[in-house]
């Protein structure tokens, strides 16, 4: 399932994916996904397409 609200990743990041959402891991993300020349960043694109990417970013700036 693609997460379609900030409450919906956030549940899925924290309880499924065990993450820790914080400060510092919201700035090293957000320093990936901006930058479109990585190898992770448009493998993302390609499975999850860019309008998640943004929905993605714009949620790891509210962590931020």
């Amino acid at each position: 399932m693609i997460p379609k609200t900030f409450e919906e990743w956030k549940n899925c990041i924290v309880y499924d994916c065990k993450i820790n959402l914080n400060r510092s891991f919201a700035q090293k993300r957000i320093a990936v996904y901006r930058d479109k020349n990585q190898a992770e960043t448009k493998k993302f694109i390609l499975l999850y397409g860019e309008n998640h990417l943004n929905n993605i970013i714009q949620w790891l700036k509210q962590i931020r």
